[in-house]
């Protein structure tokens, strides 16, 4: 299945038998007010009489007899018939009223570029015989995502992507929720995380073993055998083996798919069952984690290392453990997360090139982020705070080098920021920082804070959201290119995208391994639009090659999209009247009253 962000955003109200029925009530309540009744009495009564009594030419009977010996004064008995027409008036004229008085509409704001754009991001389905296979243990592993133009399913950004997810619905749920993409996200995450408690015994304790992948691209060296990267084929034409990768030492991916079990927990935290299903396994992976500490792609010689080798396991760590703290409450997590030596290990103070660059393979800014959320709306004081609070410098100062009015990353000719110092695929990092930005602006917003100083100058939030906006613009189509950078998206954008199943025709025939070839070298736009998906992007001179067979430019990934589906929605909306949603993310936190401190050591005179 190929999905597609969808679903009108404008609400048509109907009128039924219930609207007319609270209307009359309304009407009614009106008219009996206290108001009217002491002032409106006589003059009913006086209509009554004109219409029931005519001219007063001759005194009538006091009384009058209904029969069954029922006997009434006339004055009750005109008050009795004066009530049911005057009854049947109303009713008459509310029902003049609602059929020919024009109904308005009540239509929601037009959508802005980003929420637009939000609709049409995309992800698809897997195979359905993955895990078949006899040289593991795993059987089942149907299901997940594919990481790009290809088959492969790569847990390590697949479980960025989710995480990624379940964090943007956290904070803005209620922006999905207008955009009418709620239950949608929340499907998408699921497909995701379902999928990743097959990939290891989540109702274990402790395990010793974890699917790391399942497909390999390994062509290197002219290899020829069938693989994902070798063949070009549509996903439900596969008949090759799709071999599994498992890892036994693996920290990075471990913490990493137990940050996303763990944020999801929170997303689904009204399904109480599922919810703590997802925090059980969350658990089982990060003892793992710490138990079997190693990077998943060691070597360097690994299928999973020539894709996404991860430079580091301990980054992982501190956003596993930030992400176990916020889904369990359990104070060990904070513990572990604030010592000083894990922050030394995950580069808190090495200001190395990539510092500040949030992506699949470093998560450290995505931690220190959430960590100042912590202080800046819990305030945890001993033993907490000297780490919280540096958490909280270092985020201010890499959203200070966000600001093009800093030197720490270079800028295109057109405005898009190197995060990745002009290497190749620029975007997945952009969009990254631009949700980073906005959630940080919304947090000071949310927190009564005005700004925050880069040095001695002072930036307000709105700052940062002009970076955000700028960046997000550039790739909807604000570029020298006037290139959208997202499929299907405005009226100008990428007809080539490295996609299988958007460059085979869907003309009901089976293409073999290399038979879909010429598919790939085609230089004619792709038959089906992948709606959605981010390409790679421009280069760093602001060049764009719409070309199939190179990568670099436009292949899409699922970490990518993720990243923008998450600054798509911080920016979508009113941000005065739809805010984060700033204590959700704090359920199973309990209160965090400042502890004592340590006492002072013994006087020696």
């Amino acid at each position: 299945m190929y999905g597609r962000w969808g679903g009108p955003l404008e609400i048509e109200t109907t009128t039924t038998e219930d609207d007319d029925s609270r209307r009359s009530t309304d009407f009614d309540k009106a008219a009996l007010s206290p108001d009217n009744n002491t002032n409106n009495s006589r003059e009913l009564d006086e209509i009554q009489k004109s219409w029931l009594l005519g001219p007063r030419a001759e005194k009538k009977k006091k009384y009058v007899h209904l029969g069954c010996g029922l006997i009434v004064t006339r004055k009750i008995l005109s008050w009795m018939v004066g009530t049911l027409v005057m009854s049947a008036f109303i009713t008459g004229f509310v029902f003049l009223i609602v059929n020919t008085v024009p109904r308005h509409k009540h239509h929601l704001p037009p959508p802005d570029n980003y929420t637009l754009a939000l609709r049409k991001t995309l992800m698809g389905d897997s195979c359905l015989k993955d895990g078949d296979d006899s040289s593991t243990m795993f059987k089942d592993l149907v299901g997940g995502y594919y990481d790009a133009g290809d088959a492969i399913k790569f847990n390590f950004p697949q479980s960025f992507a989710m995480t990624m997810l379940s964090w943007s619905v956290i904070e803005y749920s209620a922006k999905y929720d207008a955009a009418g993409e709620l239950d949608h996200v929340k499907s998408i995450i699921k497909w995701g995380t379902d999928f990743l408690l097959k990939t290891f015994n989540h109702t274990a304790d402790s395990i010793d073993m974890l699917v790391a992948q399942v497909g390999d691209g390994d062509i290197s060296g002219g290899k020829t055998n069938p693989n994902d990267h070798y063949c070009w084929m549509r996903t439900e034409d596969i008949d090759y083996p799709r071999p599994i990768f498992e890892c036994d030492t693996c920290s990075d991916l471990a913490a990493e798919m137990a940050a996303a079990l763990a944020s999801a927990s929170i997303v689904f935290k009204d399904d109480n069952v599922y919810s703590q299903k997802l925090v059980n396994g969350a658990t089982t992976l990060f003892k793992f984690a710490r138990d079997k500490q190693g990077r998943y792609s060691a070597g360097g010689f690994s299928d999973p290392a020539l894709f996404y080798n991860s430079s580091s396991y301990w980054d992982e760590i501190v956003w596993g453990g930030a992400w176990m703290y916020f889904a369990t409450g359990n104070k060990s997590y904070l513990d572990l997360v604030t010592k000083p030596e894990l922050a030394q290990n995950a580069g808190a103070f090495s200001r190395g090139p990539d510092y500040g660059v949030l992506s699949w393979d470093n998560k450290l800014v995505g931690a220190q982020l959430l960590l100042t959320r912590l202080r800046l709306f819990l305030s945890p004081a001993y033993p907490y705070e000297e780490t919280l609070r540096t958490f909280h410098d270092q985020t201010s100062i890499i959203m200070c080098s966000y600001l093009p009015f800093f030197t720490s990353f270079n800028r295109t000719d057109g405005g898009l920021i190197e995060l990745n110092h002009g290497r190749p695929q620029p975007l997945q990092y952009v969009v990254n920082a631009a949700f980073l930005a906005t959630l940080y602006s919304d947090y000071l917003e949310a927190a009564d804070v005005p700004g925050w100083y880069c040095g001695p100058n002072f930036y307000s939030n709105d700052v940062l959201r002009a970076f955000a906006k700028s960046q997000i613009d550039y790739i909807l189509g604000k570029n020298p290119q006037e290139m959208s950078y997202i499929a299907g998206y405005g009226n100008h954008y990428p007809k080539q995208v490295h996609h299988r199943g958007a460059s085979i025709p869907n003309n009901e025939v089976k293409y073999s391994c290399k038979g879909g070839w010429k598919w790939r070298e085609s230089k004619n736009p792709n038959p089906n639009v992948i709606i959605g998906a981010m390409v790679a992007g421009p280069d760093r001179l602001d060049n764009f090659r719409d070309i199939r067979s190179d990568t670099n430019y436009t292949e899409p990934t699922l970490a990518g999209n993720a990243g923008l589906v998450a600054a798509l929605v911080a920016l979508s909306g009113n941000r005065k009247t739809t805010k984060i949603d700033v204590n959700t993310i704090f359920s199973a936190v309990t209160s965090m009253f400042p502890m004592s401190l340590p006492p002072p050591p013994p006087w020696n005179p």
